[in-house]
């Protein structure tokens, strides 16, 4: 059950990644639009990355993963 707990977190953690490296492509491409619908904050104009909730949610995902991960390698009995 633990190697299927570790290789479930493996694959979590990767799919996390894949996917803040696709949102991170496709942000730069509606970047480089030029075109937005309405103005944006000033203080997200600062920190365009920061405030963007998805990548906030592939951050936290990423390090739920690793802390289990972590979690689960320390409780192994090797």
């Amino acid at each position: 059950m633990l190697q299927f707990t570790f290789v479930m977190s493996v694959v979590v953690f990767l799919i996390a990644v894949v996917g803040l490296i696709y949102t991170y492509s496709l942000g730069r491409k509606q970047k480089l639009q030029g075109e937005y619908d309405t103005e944006i904050n000033e203080k997200v104009q600062e920190h365009p990355y920061l405030r963007n909730p998805v990548f906030l949610t592939y951050i936290i995902a990423a390090g739920l993963a690793v802390i289990s991960i972590i979690y689960f390698a320390l409780n192994y009995e090797w």
